[in-house]
């Protein structure tokens, strides 16, 4: 019941300027133990990856780019936390402004560019934070570095974050960096993915431990794209895949204030391509690699669909801006429930092939 008076005060400022104040208020309550009043997210825990999620309604990468509000971010229930966007040098991202809202839509632009610390204060970061969950780095390239030469990059950041990471995953798909969405292109991806599996046993062997690889894909992919990315995925036995990303489509929201900005778009406008993505990619795979779906998730039903599409876990990100942490608990209950729907339609077939292979008649 509070959170829209909270978000009615924050929406009166610069989008950016609420998002740094949000986290720093929300570190600040952490530290003095105010966020425990909060209803608890009820356990309900997915094995996925190698790993156990405490339930599967994640943070998508980019609130936390830093890693600076681990703690205070895990306090508010999510069964996983994704952070970064993490590039190997600092580097301020794009000019302001960046970020725009477009609440008739229930959706954000952003045109941020991978602003961050760089990976090594991000590291510090996850080496002081006390959380003890499943905890996932988002990895790309700085917006210097020639696309040609991307692959650097990636083994840079996989090297630093690997003994840090529950898993890692690779983002090929913003739209904020120049060329980075052409790494998505079999043969540019077959390259980098070779050398980051490569690098990924190394570190294995070195670490004594495991760490998943996923991959980020973007929404705006053709169905001949993404049954591409998917051979490519199998072939290079990625561990799984995150769909999706943002947007730059502008189709829903071009007649809005701020519709036409450049940058990604986030929210319920992506919900459905979002969606669509990630069922093609499901179809594709044939089930073969784990599924994480976002983009667009605001409702339990949103978290329901993301589920019958192919998912095992998703995560928000606008729809938690929009909604708050109330949203965390309602996504875990739509996929709850779509699950049992799922289970009970998986049963009530497996019935009706028995009885009809029972039939008497029945062709053998």
């Amino acid at each position: 019941m509070w959170y829209p008076l909270a978000r009615a005060a924050l929406f009166r400022l610069d989008p950016e300027t609420a998002h740094h104040f949000t986290l720093n208020s929300l570190a600040l309550a952490e530290k003095a133990g105010l966020l425990g009043v909060l209803p608890a997210v009820p356990e309900q825990p997915v094995e996925l990856l190698g790993l156990t999620f405490r339930n599967p309604v994640g943070l998508s990468a980019g609130l936390d780019k830093n890693g600076d509000y681990i703690d205070a971010l895990a306090a508010l229930g999510f069964g996983f936390i994704e952070i970064g966007t993490v590039t190997p040098r600092a580097q301020p991202g794009n000019p302001k402004p960046r970020m725009f809202r477009l609440p008739q839509a229930g959706a954000v632009i952003n045109r941020l560019g991978f602003n961050n610390n760089g990976v090594d204060a991000l590291v510090r970061n996850v080496e002081r934070a006390r959380y003890d969950g499943i905890l996932g780095i988002n990895i790309g390239k700085n917006f210097d570095t020639p696309v040609e030469r991307a692959e650097d990059d990636y083994l840079h950041c996989l090297d630093k974050v690997y003994a840090h990471a529950d898993y890692i995953t690779v983002n090929i798909s913003s739209p904020n960096t120049q060329g980075l969405r052409s790494l998505q292109g079999e043969e540019a991806l077959t390259r980098l993915l070779s050398a980051l599996k490569e690098r990924q046993a190394q570190l294995s062997g070195e670490h004594g431990r495991y760490v998943p690889l996923l991959v980020k894909i973007a929404p705006d992919l053709s169905l001949a794209e993404v049954e591409g990315m998917a051979a490519v995925f199998r072939t290079q036995e990625i561990d799984g895949v995150i769909a999706t990303n943002t947007t730059i489509s502008r189709d829903a929201v071009s007649a809005l204030p701020h519709g036409l900005e450049a940058g990604g778009l986030s929210g319920r406008p992506v919900r459905a391509s979002s969606t669509r993505v990630l069922r093609e990619l499901n179809a594709a795979l044939d089930g073969a690699l784990p599924l994480i779906g976002v983009g667009g998730i605001d409702s339990a039903e949103a978290a329901a669909e993301k589920v019958r599409a192919g998912a095992s876990l998703v995560q928000v990100y606008t729809g938690f801006i929009y909604q708050g942490p109330g949203l965390i608990a309602e996504a875990a209950r739509g996929i709850s429930e779509a699950r049992a729907a799922l289970a009970q339609a998986g049963a009530a077939g497996q019935q009706t092939a028995a009885g009809v292979a029972g039939t008497p008649g029945a062709a053998s």
